[in-house]
């Protein structure tokens, strides 16, 4: 047997690593030299800065500002399906972004339910066009993603310090200032920095609601600079500033996130007393059935009214259905080719330098990965050609982050409990990757899978800029469905794209945990 302290090779990782610098860092590179010929970024630019810059931070502090009251009332209350809203408060991350929106028309819209509630009282329908509509969706998006941090660090409080508290006769607001307040001190502006961050890049929110030349963000400056003008050095110049604008809030975002620490407990069940006065029940109760029906309602729209229009869809929405499958599956095939040895690798040692590279897909938007892919791409071959390969690409470099995530302290876990063992066993290599770790690594590899799948079957960004009619994803089907009127249709699209989005991401979770260990 060859001397070895390691069941597995770096290597492999390590060269998947810089596949991923290089075509991240050449993308940006294309760009930047790009840009060397362009004109200059007129009004309209600025003024899309400054939208995007204003819509972010709206969203960001709307988000967290309603997160504080859900969380606060979720960590107080205990109740039949507690667990299972808060399991519903992940949905909106694995939702098309396409669906949410025709859900928010459905009941937020001129013709919408609220509407027609103002219009039997004689009042005006709401707009929703415009900054408002497009702070909406951000909020409907971020506020479950903001409460479930909040109330992570909620749980961190230990429940000695809340038995403390009521034992030396502190009421609720006693026990705000001394333990909820300091603790929301801490964790706030790491929650704010992290939701601006995800709204610097909204496209298909603001194409969808946007409304008009005065609500256009960066990421959708670009899509038209680059798709309606074919001006590359303007689009270079926005992709530039997206991406300084993107590392700088998500440098903040990481600089901020620094956990609560209220020191150990011994995990026993929390009691709040402060929680027990009839008042802050119905508070309390009020809080949770409002965050409910605001998270509830666009989802049962879309189903309730693709029900009606599923029946009488087209022949080309059920062949986009499957090419939207065939960009997921491939876009899959392509994340766990990259993520799983590079999680083995960042489990072998440290790994900064290959988990550096996994995030680098977070540096730039995904538009921008497509510019810098077109101009790559263009002088040798017709990239329209490669569009859906480049979307699949695109995505499973976009999805790497979460995936290595979920992936690499499994890994590590793995490698420490098996990996001596294996080696003086002369388990190794090969061997000890496909008969220890993967199996033990199946659940977090299926959850990966099933992210990963669902996230790019409802994209709608980088096939946007290499549209072929021919062969369009479902969502850029809905979004052509929605351009023409033809909402009924659109919305039993809608409702199809739900039930694959879903039914994927359960089918490898699912499947990534039967029989295994989770």
């Amino acid at each position: 047997m060859a001397a070895r302290t390691q069941p597995l090779t770096r290597w492999p990782g390590s060269f998947a690593a810089i596949l991923v610098g290089i075509l991240v860092l050449a993308c940006l590179a294309a760009v930047l030299l790009r840009a060397e010929g362009g004109r200059g970024l007129g009004p309209s630019d600025w003024a899309a800065v400054r939208f995007t810059l204003v819509q972010a931070g709206l969203s960001a502090l709307i988000s967290v500002a309603l997160a504080v009251p859900v969380a606060r009332a979720l960590a107080r209350r205990r109740f039949a399906g507690r667990g299972a809203l808060i399991t519903l408060l992940g949905a909106p991350f694995i939702l098309p972004v396409i669906i949410a929106v025709l859900g928010l028309l459905q009941v937020f819209g001129r013709s919408g339910w609220i509407s027609q509630g103002l219009g039997w009282l004689g009042l005006e329908p709401v707009q929703i066009y415009g900054l408002h509509g497009v702070v909406l969706a951000h909020v409907f998006f971020n506020l479950p993603l903001a409460t479930r941090l909040i109330l992570q660090a909620w749980q961190e409080i230990p429940a000695e310090r809340f038995r403390l508290a009521a034992s030396l006769g502190a009421g609720p607001r006693a026990m705000w200032q001394l333990l909820e307040w300091p603790m929301l001190r801490q964790v706030l502006p790491g929650a704010l920095a992290l939701v601006f961050a995800i709204c610097l890049t909204s496209f298909t929110v603001a194409l969808t609601l946007g409304g008009g030349p005065k609500a256009t963000t960066i990421e959708l400056a670009i899509y038209q600079a680059f798709r309606f003008d074919f001006d590359l050095g303007r689009a270079a110049l926005l992709s530039i500033l997206q991406i300084v604008l993107t590392a700088t809030a998500g440098f903040m975002a990481l600089r901020f996130s620094v956990p609560a620490t209220f020191g150990g407990g011994l995990d026993r069940l929390v009691r709040r007393w402060d929680g027990h006065t009839r008042r802050a029940r119905i508070g309390d109760t009020v809080v949770i059935v409002l965050a409910l029906g605001f998270l509830a309602l666009p989802l049962l729209a879309v189903v309730l009214s693709g029900l009606a229009g599923i029946g009488d869809l087209p022949l080309s929405v059920f062949r986009a259905a499957l090419v939207s499958v065939g960009v997921s599956a491939l876009s899959t095939v392509v994340l766990l080719g990259l993520a799983i040895p590079m999680a083995v690798t960042v489990s072998l040692s440290r790994g900064g330098m290959v988990e550096m590279a996994g995030l680098l897909g977070l540096a730039a938007s995904p538009l921008v990965l497509g510019i810098g892919l077109f101009v790559i791409l263009n002088p040798w071959t017709d990239p329209v050609a490669l569009a859906l390969a480049v979307t699949a690409l695109v995505n499973a470099v976009m999805a790497l982050p979460f995936a290595l995530r979920i992936l690499v302290p499994r890994a590590r876990q793995v490698v420490a409990q098996h990996g001596r063992l294996g080696v003086s066993l002369g388990m190794a290599g090969r061997a000890f990757l496909w008969r220890v770790m993967i199996p033990g690594m199946r659940a977090q590899i299926g959850f990966s899978a099933g992210l990963g799948a669902a996230l790019s079957m409802g994209d709608l960004g980088v096939v946007m800029l290499f549209a072929d009619p021919d062969h369009a994803t479902l969502p850029l089907q809905i979004y052509r469905l929605m351009g023409a009127y033809r909402m009924e249709q659109a919305q039993g699209a809608a409702l199809l794209l739900l039930v694959l989005s879903v039914g994927v991401f359960w089918a490898l979770d699912r499947g990534g945990r039967w029989h295994a260990e989770a």
